[in-house]
């Protein structure tokens, strides 16, 4: 059986080798190279090294994070599939992520059994989403009425859920929509609960999936 590829993009050396280590205890997968930061990872692409299955890539490195690198491989290697691996669990960066191009995101204390299946499911499915999120996702095309969960939000609802999947923050939110902060809370609530998603990532997700959005 041939063997899943993976690119590991990380600073700290010791973390980069135990994830070596456990990737290649995960039957069916290889490493290809550890790199320490997007700018090796460029110069891995431009030395026209085998294309890898999956970069697992860490967000905060010197010299190109996170973010930068995958920007860069939006424009040089767009169907290249990338997990973020990180320590930073911010509902900001996470986004961010998510908007260039990252096909999903893992904290490094997860569980290595949820890491293989978060592998698996970016390599195979082409994103990874929490259970909860999963869940919403396979059940989107339910029908009530003959509307989808997503055809149950009213305009402002809409817009709301356009600016969540922006940068913005939800103060950000209010002023743009002009409205009081508890009045977006409120939003949020309501779009949450319809969608069936817990959190502003997990929304994200949800839009990047149906295609909602341009997310560029």
């Amino acid at each position: 059986m041939k063997k899943k590829t993976v690119v590991i993009v990380d600073d700290h050396l010791l973390f980069a080798q135990s994830l070596e280590s456990l990737i290649c205890n995960i039957e069916g997968y290889e490493v290809l190279a550890m790199l320490k930061n997007g700018k090796e990872l460029t110069k891995y692409y431009l030395h026209k090294r085998k294309k890898p299955d999956l970069v697992l890539l860490d967000v905060k490195m010197p010299v190109m994070d996170g973010i930068q690198t995958m920007q860069w491989l939006k424009e040089h290697q767009p169907e290249q599939k990338v997990l973020a691996l990180t320590m930073e669990d911010d509902e900001q960066t996470v986004i961010s992520m998510l908007r260039a191009g990252a096909r999903g995101y893992l904290l490094k204390d997860i569980h290595p059994d949820n890491f293989a299946f978060a592998m698996k499911m970016v390599i195979e499915q082409g994103f990874y989403y929490s259970e909860r999120v999963e869940v919403a996702l396979r059940r989107s095309d339910v029908i009530e009425e003959g509307k989808t969960m997503a055809d149950r939000l009213t305009d402002r609802e809409w817009v709301f859920m356009k600016y969540a999947c922006s940068e913005l923050t939800y103060k950000d939110i209010a002023v743009e929509m002009k409205l009081s902060p508890k009045t977006v809370e409120n939003y949020r609530e309501s779009v949450f609960k319809k969608l069936e998603v817990k959190t502003r990532v997990g929304l994200v997700i949800y839009c990047m999936k149906n295609n909602f959005f341009d997310m560029q």
